[in-house]
């Protein structure tokens, strides 16, 4: 009888080449087997070397994982592929722009909720508040969900970064 692998969350930080459709090649593999990107991001990290790091989050067995790497190493501007998920200890933050409008007590709620998970304030009005959040994902959808009562209308994140600890370079 064969056992079924479950699905896991796996973090993939892949060092490119900065040029025109990369982004859509790596973003391919994952499509072509019909598996979701949970988050993306993407940036240039070296200038002069014209290389940037994208990081995607995505669900899938083990061996599915793997397959997705090596065949991400394969790709000619693929310089590395790291999943810092079975790598090791790493460390993973998002940043959200979450908007609410209230007057009253909620707009006091939300302020007070706001200093208790360290958001900051970057814009406000007399009905109004922007709030800058940093961490990990599920102490922004903690912060999302107080915020909906209290006057939620908008919500902007970047998706996960993430970086391995220690003193080893990706």
């Amino acid at each position: 009888m064969v056992e079924s692998q479950s699905q896991e969350r796996h973090v993939l930080a892949i060092l490119v080449d900065n040029e025109a459709g990369v982004l859509a090649r790596v973003i391919g593999l994952f499509s072509g087997r019909g598996y979701n990107i949970d988050s993306l991001t993407v940036a240039e990290v070296d200038g002069e070397a014209h290389t940037s790091r994208i990081t995607v989050v995505t669900f899938g067995t083990q061996m599915v994982i793997e397959q997705i790497r090596a065949q991400l190493e394969r790709l000619v501007p693929v310089h590395k592929v790291v999943d810092l998920t079975v790598r090791g200890p790493s460390v993973e933050r998002e940043l959200a722009l979450i908007k609410v409008v209230g007057t009253g007590d909620k707009r006091v709620e939300a302020l007070r909720l706001s200093e208790a998970f360290r958001a900051r304030v970057i814009d406000t009005t007399h009905s109004s508040f922007v709030f800058e959040l940093t961490g990990a994902s599920d102490k922004i959808d903690a912060f999302v969900g107080l915020m909906r009562p209290l006057g939620l209308t908008d919500v902007s994140r970047t998706g996960v970064v993430g970086i391995s600890r220690g003193p080893e370079a990706m």
